[in-house]
């Protein structure tokens, strides 16, 4: 909390955003949530912060995967003759990327791990940019959001269920789209 009311928490919450988003393995809640709280006037513009570092970090990661996947993936895939299998798991990826970068960024899973794999497998730069924006912006304004509204004794709650939560509401959300392909 003390760190979170520094003169210097916004570019911190914005550094650890970016490389959250591409290498680091601590989320960005871990600055969002005390900054809210010290803070709740300025709640949106916080979700703001994290959410463009997020995103840019993301294309960071994008990058990582495009442009060393032929210096270090390709050799490795080849080498264990996987090389095939890699162009159908690409195809597949490419074809469900939005909503595999939108779970991603709504829910706890290590947001780095799609950003790489949109990059190593070419995804559409506009589709993950767009995904990555609605979905970062959305798990980070429903926070603040809580935390605003809610103040202090949301913490707990969010700390504890807000990814489990965001997560069956993704899955209810992707089988009724699955659905209504298959069924109507």
């Amino acid at each position: 909390m003390t760190f979170s009311a520094h003169h210097n928490a916004m570019w911190a919450l914005f550094v650890i955003s970016f490389i959250e988003s591409s290498v680091f393995p601590i989320p960005p809640d871990i600055l969002l949530i005390p900054m809210i709280l010290a803070n709740r006037e300025k709640a949106w513009k916080i979700a703001a912060v994290c959410t463009i570092g997020s995103v840019l970090g993301g294309m960071a990661g994008y990058g990582i995967g495009y442009f060393l996947f032929e210096q270090v993936g390709r050799p490795l895939l080849e080498f264990y003759g996987k090389a095939d299998k890699f162009a159908e798991f690409q195809e597949m990826y490419n074809a469900w990327g939005a909503w595999v970068v939108g779970m991603a960024g709504l829910t706890p899973f290590p947001y780095k791990v799609i950003t790489i794999a949109s990059g190593v497998t070419a995804l559409n730069i506009g589709t993950f940019v767009i995904a990555s924006v609605l979905s970062r912006g959305a798990r980070f304004f429903i926070e603040a959001w809580l935390l605003w509204y809610f103040g202090d004794p949301i913490r707990e709650f969010i700390e504890k269920y807000l990814g489990i939560l965001v997560t069956g509401g993704f899955i209810v959300l992707l089988g009724g789209f699955i659905a209504l392909k298959y069924l109507v």
